[in-house]
């Protein structure tokens, strides 16, 4: 070990350091595009709830951020949301210096503290290039999440890897049991560790744990080593193509070389990964969730009253069965159905003009005494958010009056084949207007998933297999009542396999571990599952149903962050 820099205060020894390029904070701090930095969010809660010493690392975006907002002809446009990092944070005096392109680039720090439910603190450092002294291009580096410049990507690692790395001694932080990488993004923190440990390899793999969330080739970062050299080349070590592959700089290889622990997201994932990269160690823990982030007030109030701890030891979600009485259950969730009816009502999509938005005609809303699905997924093909409308003849005859879908997901400015996915289901709401109700909302967020997890009878999910390297969302849906409907894929196969009356599959167990789905096959189950089994089930036998719920809550015993983290803990953090 080199000698240690003088530092203002020692921090105690802590357990771990989580580096994600992103973060979910809070709803409206743009610290986060998805699921990869909601699972970030969720993880550190856990840590600060079950007091295990940690600190977060992540990056604070100073670009500009904008809403969704729909035209009734179907058209989007964004409207710029300002938000200012001073409301949130603390900024700390440390500063780093790094090189970039041979350049030097000042790096500072804000603070955000997640409080757990006995207050104990885990911080989450911020790193920010918006620097006085720094010139607009390097400024820019820290604009927007995976977007600016072509630089931009890798600079950005640079930044969370190794000035990560270095601001964290700077903070007086020496003493770190694990490094865990979330994603390939963050491969450049062992590269930061190599010369506190005399460039030996071993030494840094034993203290670095990875995570990848991504089943398909294109979704890992790979950078030439040209444009990987112009930017970090005073930090890359002579074997660093024995490391990342000679081809090329592969983020996800240099992560999984220079650790000694791999994972995927799910048990069908861990399988896929393996397939993806053959002869790799890679092993699997599957996602959660935090429940108390995501069980509504309503439900909140209820565990409360019959299953005291639950706020501690989500594992007490499995008594759910014998302790609620299913009228109670029933009446707490339709009180969150009832809020997230309200909402969409204010928010409807299928008018054709401003005014019949702003009054709709009462055949156009919503109610809380109808079969409700909703789905909220980011539009993109491979999710197959159009799937449920494959055939409109079809979905009508069997849902018209009976059936009302509630849809959600936000589309990136730039993103022309994501906004046509939105534009499509607008029309089609518009076009079945008066026959079967349907909604797209606006800026999907953590608030509007919270409704939608709560306050939804059926979740449904329809992605290619195997492309789902786990999906949370369900999860959400499980631990409020909430019934998934879903294609057997991710977390759903455990799921489904360990309790079978918490929902119903979409199409067959399929062990393939390349997409090969068939459309038609699974158009037709989901049809045929709606009409003969979940639409006769909610309207004739509500008994059955409110036991189906029950069955879904207990799947909130194992999927949860907090037995991630034993997981984490028992297998990857203990050497």
């Amino acid at each position: 070990m080199t000698d240690l820099p003088p530092v203002r205060e020692r921090q105690k020894p802590i357990k771990l350091a989580y580096f994600s390029l992103e973060i979910m904070l809070r709803t409206h701090i743009p610290t986060y595009a998805g699921g990869l930095g909601i699972l970030a969010g969720d993880l550190l809660r856990s840590c600060a709830d079950m007091r295990i010493p940690a600190v977060g690392v992540t990056l604070v975006y100073n670009g500009r951020n904008f809403n969704q907002v729909f035209q009734p002809d179907g058209t989007q446009t964004y409207e710029e949301v300002e938000w200012r990092k001073n409301d949130q944070f603390i900024r700390l005096p440390e500063t780093i210096t790094l090189k970039i392109d041979n350049q030097d680039v000042k790096v500072g720090v804000w603070r955000y503290d997640i409080v757990g439910y006995d207050e104990f603190v885990v911080p989450v450092f911020l790193l920010d290039t918006d620097h006085i002294d720094n010139e607009p291009w390097k400024k820019h580096i820290t604009d927007n999440l995976y977007g600016g410049e072509h630089y931009a990507r890798v600079c950005q690692e640079i930044v969370l890897g190794i000035g990560g790395v270095k601001m964290l001694r700077e903070l007086g932080y020496f003493e770190i049991e694990q490094y865990h990488m979330n994603e390939g993004h963050a491969c450049f923190v062992p590269l930061g560790l190599l010369p506190e440990h005399n460039y030996n390899d071993d030494e840094v793999r034993r203290k670095c744990v990875f995570t990848t969330h991504t089943p398909i080739p294109e979704g890992h970062d790979i950078f030439s080593y040209e444009h990987v050299q112009k930017y970090a080349q005073e930090y890359l070590p002579w074997h660093i193509k024995k490391l990342a592959t000679e081809e090329a700089f592969h983020t996800t290889h240099l992560a999984m070389n220079m650790s000694h622990y791999t994972f995927g997201v799910s048990q069908k994932h861990g399988e896929v990964t393996r397939h993806l990269f053959p002869g790799k160690d890679i092993h699997a823990i599957t996602n959660g969730v935090h429940h108390r982030t995501w069980t509504c007030s309503n439900m909140q109030d209820l565990y409360n009253k019959y299953m005291e701890e639950w706020n501690q030891d989500p594992s007490l979600f499995t008594e759910v069965v014998h302790r609620i009485p299913g009228d109670e259950l029933w009446r707490a969730h339709q009180e969150a159905k009832k809020i997230l009816v309200n909402y969409v009502n204010k928010h409807l999509t299928s008018s054709q003009d401003e005014e019949g938005k702003e009054h709709p005609v009462p055949e156009e809303l919503f109610d809380t005494d109808t079969l409700t699905i909703a789905l909220a997924r980011r539009p993109v093909p491979y999710k197959r958010p159009l799937l449920v409308y494959s055939d409109l003849n079809r979905l009508i005859r069997l849902g018209a009056g009976r059936l009302q879908i509630i849809q959600s997901g936000k589309s990136h400015p730039d993103d022309k084949n994501s906004q046509a996915i939105v534009s499509e289901i607008l029309k089609i709401s518009k076009k079945l207007k008066g026959i079967l109700r349907i909604v797209y909302l606006e800026n999907y967020s953590p608030k509007i998933a919270r409704l939608l997890t709560s306050g939804c009878d059926v979740w449904l999910n329809t992605p290619r297999r195997p492309l789902e390297a786990s999906g949370t969302s369900g999860m959400k849906a499980a631990m409020n009542g909430v019934l998934n409907f879903s294609v057997l894929d991710g977390w759903w196969i455990e799921g489904f396999h360990m309790a079978p009356q918490a929902g119903w599959s979409i199409g067959p167990l399929d062990d393939k571990l390349q997409p090969s789905n068939d459309d038609q096959v699974d158009s037709d189950d989901l049809y045929r599952k709606l009409e003969n089994e979940i639409l006769p089930l909610y309207y004739n036998n509500r008994t059955e149903w409110i036991t189906r719920m029950k069955h879904a809550i207990t799947l909130g015993a194992y999927f949860n962050t907090h037995r991630c983290m034993k997981e984490y803990q028992e297998k990857a953090y203990r050497l």
